[in-house]
């Protein structure tokens, strides 16, 4: 049985972090995905400009322990196409109310993209379970804990700027989550296929978030406010 909506958002604050694969090196893509897992990471999003996308959606759901999501969705047909894949979160660059009322229809995690303080809110009010925060401001933790000061309720999840070096400065200032896309997928590791480059430093960024956040446990209100 798929995981329902409450459990994919419990599984986000959980993990606090996801691999994104954005490619267009189609035969990179599977051993690329199975090297981040490898490594660690629970929670996997392959945007749909990436070669097959669907098809290693589909691969994915059917894999014990694993949530799958669809990244670039930008509009209600590509909602449905992944939904159908058996994606079980949806991530766009921007935010249409649309995709997240089909979202929650569906029983679906919605996390549209979002940078300002007032766009989060629109995605907040139209019912959007996570804001992603991109692109990502230079000073992007001290954004997040800005914007949560008179918001603490909003679920921050930067994807753009996040590396293996600051991404503890990221969860120290409130986000979430996080999710790593090219930090993760070298560009050069995927070209040159040095697969084994990114099982190691998928072990490590997983290996920092999981410390981070035994040390900084989230309070219980980012897990279990699920309306």
């Amino acid at each position: 049985m798929a995981p329902t909506r409450a459990a994919v958002l419990a599984a986000f604050a959980q993990q606090r972090c996801s691999a994104i694969l954005r490619t267009a090196d189609r035969d990179a893509v599977r051993p690329a995905l199975d090297a981040a897992i490898a490594g660690g990471f629970r929670i996997v999003e392959v945007t749909m400009t990436t070669p097959d996308c669907l098809e290693h959606v589909a691969a994915l759901s059917e894999r014990h322990g694993i949530v799958v999501g669809a990244g670039t969705v930008l509009n209600v047909d590509d909602a449905k196409e992944a939904m159908a894949a058996g994606a079980r979160f949806l991530v766009s660059p921007v935010t249409d109310p649309q995709v997240i009322s089909f979202c929650r229809q569906h029983d679906l995690v919605s996390i549209p993209g979002t940078l300002t303080p007032t766009e989060m809110m629109e995605a907040h009010r139209a019912g959007a379970d996570v804001v992603k925060l991109f692109p990502a401001p230079a000073n992007g933790p001290e954004f997040i804990r800005a914007v949560r000061g008179p918001l603490p309720f909003l679920r921050i999840y930067p994807t753009s700027g996040v590396t293996e070096d600051n991404v503890e400065s990221w969860l120290a200032a409130g986000a979430f989550g996080v999710g790593f896309v090219s930090s993760l997928f070298d560009a050069d590791d995927l070209r040159l296929r040095r697969f084994e480059a990114i099982r190691a430093r998928a072990a490590r960024m997983v290996a920092k978030v999981a410390a981070f956040g035994r040390s900084n446990p989230q309070p219980s209100s980012a897990v279990v406010a699920v309306p």
